[in-house]
């Protein structure tokens, strides 16, 4: 916090500690009493002021850490509230030096009336020491002053901002709540946010949080490595294989192909991933020919996904860019990627994948034929469940890693371009495969009926809808694209999970839709890349037997009942 902003309050401590004072505590308030946890847990008060809170808690059987850089409202505080379960400590904002050495993890970090006076340019530090200090599952409580500056030294604070350093440290908002000014100032109002570090009660989060934000990175291959089991987890969930109790195993192919994705966009905007490392992918291990081949732009970053069909040339350079990146993979970050007390969290088989003699698919078993890599199951489940939390805080530290690779080569990293190569090449939105098998059978005189309504359709009234949305969970395969009247799919379900019970009633209708639109024998492209997609993207699928559609359809409803769970998508209880 700045020397002028402390100053003022030990010139001011003792006019303002009686209208501080009169101000209810923030236990009390209606927008955080019912999450706190029980007494005895801990909590921070940063900023505790005449130590109203601070008091408050302790009164309430709670340990307090109260935190106040300016002496004179230490005494005023210490006088007014005398508690053995308080423990005063002199320190500020951003560094929190003090309290960061104590070791102290908290379940509530409390800022009242504080985030105001930290810089904008300080917030990002400051926000990162702060969530330092919780423990898994605990709250960080902040009240954003919202006003003109009264000369104590305050800057604009919006809730965008708060949210956004939230999802790049992995946090969940759990409340937000705007309200007047307790003073009764007219010109000032203040908005309440709670949020919390997740914590699956597993362990996983903390090591991911450990691995990400404090372990010694020499490049940025750790957090490549963690980012690419992070998009298995969350898009080809159904590529893992049970082994045994405690892990799940991965086609090594699979972690390869996200790599590959990850990278290209990085080194062909020429941002550092090592310290040493200039221009494109010069000096970096996984950086061979068939590295170079894609860079030159064999296959764009969207062929790089299960499913894809590669004519002989495109297959031959992915096949060695794969073996390329998955043995720098085993040798490198799979190699340091270690648990806090030693030992390797992530085992690596290799096998040499034998070279494509024509067009291929890339489905399961082709990225099985590079090996495979066995995860602790703790940590794969957490990476499925919080990968809307986990994955900004990979961007962020990875984006911070090369902002400071670049300052050591006297380069400027515009964070615009940082932000769009680190940006995930999602699937683009298209329909037109489904459209054109709908309207082919239209015009064969086959009936093609709305999968929600039942309405038969004619080509004005056709949509296609993502029966799970779009906007929840980005998947463009065509097990997950259903005919739709248009003003069901715009009017009524649009960006909604079906409801358990519009799925079942559904069933029918989506079962007839994909057996005459992708399944038909005579076929012999649509019902391999409909059976290779939804392996990848639906956990639980035969890999052996051919695909069947029942099958398809219970997997699909776990995968409804995971994101309605997981990610609270609102629900559409279907057409009536």
């Amino acid at each position: 916090m700045q020397p002028s902003v402390v100053s003022w309050y030990d010139s001011n401590a003792s006019r303002l500690a009686g209208t501080y004072e009169a101000v209810p505590p923030t236990i009390t308030r209606d927008w955080l009493a019912d999450l706190l946890p029980r007494p005895p847990a801990v909590v921070v008060d940063v900023g505790a002021g005449t130590g109203r809170d601070a008091g408050a808690f302790a009164g309430a059987g709670y340990e307090v850490v109260a935190i106040e850089p300016s002496a004179a409202m230490r005494a005023e505080a210490e006088a007014r509230h005398p508690s053995p379960r308080i423990r005063w400590l002199r320190d500020s904002l951003p560094a929190l030096t003090t309290v960061s050495r104590s070791g102290v993890a908290a379940d509530v970090v409390s800022l009242s009336a504080v985030w105001q006076h930290v810089t904008p340019a300080d917030r990002p530090r400051a926000f990162r020491k702060l969530v330092g200090l919780l423990r898994s599952g605990g709250l960080l409580v902040m009240t954003l002053r919202h006003g003109p500056d009264d000369g104590r030294g305050a800057h604009p604070v919006s809730l965008a901002e708060v949210e956004s350093l939230a999802r790049s440290h992995g946090m969940q908002v759990v409340r937000a709540v705007p309200s007047p000014d307790l003073q009764g100032r007219p010109d000032v109002s203040w908005t309440a946010v709670v949020l919390r570090l997740p914590d699956d009660g597993t362990g996983a989060l903390p090591l991911l949080r450990h691995l990400i934000l404090q372990d010694a990175k020499s490049a940025t291959y750790k957090l490549g490595l963690l980012r690419a089991l992070c998009r298995a987890a969350d898009g080809s969930a159904g590529l893992a294989q049970e082994d045994g109790d405690e892990h799940v195993r991965l086609p090594l192919g699979l972690v390869a192909l996200n790599w590959l994705r990850l990278y290209l966009p990085l080194t062909r905007a020429d941002l550092p991933q090592a310290p040493g490392n200039r221009r494109g992918a010069e000096g970096l291990g996984f950086a061979g020919p068939g590295w170079r081949a894609l860079e030159a732009g064999a296959l764009s970053s969207l062929d790089l996904r299960v499913g894809a069909v590669l004519g002989e040339t495109a297959a031959r350079a992915l096949h060695e860019a794969l073996r390329e990146a998955a043995d720098h993979i085993i040798r490198m970050p799979a190699n340091y990627l270690t648990f806090p007390g030693g030992g390797r969290i992530l085992e690596a088989t290799r096998t040499r994948a034998t070279r494509p003699s024509g067009s291929l698919i890339l489905d399961g078993a082709f990225l099985s034929a590079f090996g495979s890599m066995r995860v602790p199951r703790h940590l794969w489940t957490a990476m499925q469940r919080f990968a809307v939390w986990v994955e900004p805080a990979l961007i962020s530290e990875w984006m911070r890693l090369m902002q400071g690779y670049g300052i050591t080569q006297g380069r400027t990293m515009d964070t615009g371009i940082l932000a769009a190569a680190m940006t995930w090449s999602d699937p683009v939105r298209d329909v037109a495969l489904p459209r054109a098998r709908a309207l082919t059978l239209m015009s064969a005189g086959t009936a093609v009926h709305c999968v929600w309504s039942g309405k038969r359709l004619v080509p004005d009234t056709l949509d296609v809808d993502h029966c799970l949305p779009w906007s929840a969970w980005p998947c463009g395969d065509l097990w997950n694209l259903m005919p739709s009247h248009r003003h069901v799919n715009q009017h009524s379900k649009r960006e909604r999970l079906p409801s358990a019970e519009a799925l079942q009633q559904a069933g029918p209708a989506i079962a007839d839709w994909w057996e005459a639109a992708y399944l038909r024998p005579e076929d012999h492209v649509l019902p391999v890349r409909f059976a290779s997609e939804a392996r990848a993207s639906l956990p639980g699928l035969s890999t052996v037997d051919a695909v069947r559609g029942p099958e398809v359809q219970a997997a699909m409803a776990l995968q409804r009942t995971r994101l309605r769970r997981d990610q609270g998508v609102p629900e559409w209880a279907g057409h009536s």
